[in-house]
């Protein structure tokens, strides 16, 4: 075999004319909690630009490969909503190909527009775990967790419908969907998407955002289902600030925040 190179790829994947498909954004809404409405939810374009970043990283010519990759961070702008009815242009290309000290990671940008007008971006990031001239370094040390409140609410969350979201979001990683699969890359069982759990936080305040609004989330310890995990939300500089959190150990899941553009 030809390894793989040590560049990302120049390319930029793009396609022209999508339609957005109704039956998908409500089934998505559906399994997320989300809103089903005249526009799309904020996360939704993840979902439906998936297929293209897909199409990217399984290339050749793209480092490594993205079977056993972690998602570490996600971070959507959104300029202005996208109607269930428009039809949009999408863009991804790789960058920032950088060392860590668990492996590589690489940022994944996505663009969608609506005629010729940017209305959605998101920067992907993901880990592929190998030794690099990072390795050495020490382990940040363990934070103390505080002592927590009640949960503004509990996300209970079913490998059953973490199989209805594969479906639906086109993610069909068998970590999320195979507990023998899972195990095979050091789970103890099947785990839930980190797109799935930044959606289903959203719903909280879904009804409160903006149309300009600006979505970043970091990825904790992964969701090991079934699970009912405690959502937290906090209102900070004229947003929000949303936490996913072990009910019993109190480790996060997920942070996140929501701003105003």
């Amino acid at each position: 075999m030809v390894p793989r190179g040590g560049q990302l790829p120049t390319r930029t994947v793009t396609v022209e004319e999508l339609r957005i498909d109704h039956t998908n954004v409500a089934d998505y809404a559906a399994v997320t909690g989300l809103r089903y409405g005249n526009t799309v939810p904020l996360t939704y374009p993840f979902a439906l630009t998936f297929p293209s970043v897909m199409s990217l990283v399984t290339g050749f010519d793209f480092p490594f490969a993205a079977m056993g990759s972690v998602h570490t961070e996600n971070h959507i702008t959104r300029y202005r909503p996208i109607a269930v009815t428009d039809t949009v242009g999408v863009r991804v290309h790789a960058e920032n190909l950088r060392e860590h000290r668990k492996g590589l990671l690489v940022d994944l940008v996505t663009a969608i527009s609506v005629g010729n007008e940017l209305a959605w971006q998101q920067v992907t990031t993901f880990l592929h775990q190998q030794r690099t001239s990072l390795s050495g370094e020490p382990k940040p040390p363990p934070q103390k967790q505080p002592r927590l409140p009640p949960p503004a609410a509990v996300l209970r969350i079913t490998p059953s419908r973490i199989r209805r979201y594969a479906a639906v979001g086109g993610d069909h990683n068998p970590i999320h969907t195979s507990p023998i699969a899972a195990r095979l890359f050091g789970f103890p069982t099947v785990i839930a998407h980190g797109m799935f759990s930044a959606a289903a936080v959203l719903a909280n305040v879904e009804a409160r955002l903006p149309d300009a609004v600006r979505y970043s989330v970091r990825f904790g310890k992964p969701v090991l289902l079934p699970a009912s995990v405690g959502v937290y939300v906090d209102e900070a500089d004229n947003g929000w600030d949303l936490t996913l959190r072990n009910m019993s150990k109190g480790y996060p899941h997920l942070t996140g925040t929501l701003r105003p553009l």
